[in-house]
Parts: C-alpha cells; sequence; structure tokens
C-alpha cells in the first residue's frame, strides 16, 4: 500500500477542481476538501511526532491536537491551521439546505494547506529533529 505525502493529497485536491468531469460531478468539492484536510492532518501529525515530549498526541484526536497546537507553534499559525481544518471539516459533510464549496473556496482552503504544511515543516526542521 502507498501512503500518499500531504504533496500529493494537495495535488490530487487540486486535479479534482481542474478537471471537471461527469464521473465526479456533485462530488469533487467534498472529495478535494476531504483530500485537503487528510493533508493538514497527516502534517500535524508528523509534527507532533517529531517532537519527543508531544509523539504521544499524534495519536490523540485531531480537536485535542489542534487546542496543544499553540503551545509548540506560534499562535497565529496555531490558530489558522485550526480554522482551515474547521473549515475544510464542515465542507466535506453534506448538509441538506447548504451548498457544496465552490472552486475558489477550496482554493483557498488548498492553498492555506500548502503555506501551512510548509511552515510546519520548517518548524520541525528547526528543533533538530
Amino acid at each position: 500500500m502507498t501512503v500518499m505525502t500531504p504533496s500529493d493529497l494537495l495535488g490530487e485536491a487540486r486535479a479534482l477542481i481542474a478537471r471537471p468531469d461527469a464521473a465526479t460531478a456533485g462530488i469533487w468539492p467534498r472529495t478535494s476538501a476531504l483530500l485537503a484536510r487528510q493533508a493538514m492532518e497527516q502534517t500535524v501529525r508528523t509534527f507532533w511526532e517529531a517532537l519527543p515530549d508531544t509523539a504521544g498526541l499524534a495519536f490523540a484526536a485531531m480537536r485535542s491536537q489542534l487546542i496543544c497546537l499553540p503551545f509548540c507553534l506560534d499562535v497565529a499559525t496555531a490558530d489558522q491551521v485550526a480554522y482551515t481544518w474547521a473549515a475544510l471539516s464542515r465542507a466535506c459533510h453534506y448538509h441538506p439546505y447548504e451548498l457544496a464549496p465552490i472552486a475558489t473556496e477550496l482554493t483557498g482552503w488548498i492553498d492555506d494547506v500548502e503555506s501551512l504544511v510548509t511552515e510546519i515543516a520548517t518548524g520541525i526542521r528547526g528543533t533538530g529533529s
């Protein structure tokens, strides 16, 4: 089984937005949001695993991980991670009286995830791990 990296997941999310297809009509927005959210979750999990004192947090619920994030990252980055994760989580679920997210919303969230992945990866390298 091949594990996709956050970059792979974000690339697939972007591909769904860029290539409208009759086979994915109606599902591509939520699928794209799910792939972006998985990229973010994988990055946050990797962040916790890289820090010896917090490796156990990698197995906690994502909300718990997000609550702890401001104690190990700058607050602005932690807040952006939490906001984007919540937006993507909401977009992943079908709500009968709401429209699915549009391509520009998804692209913005994917851009946010991409920059957060880079920033968190830089933070991991900065810890000496």
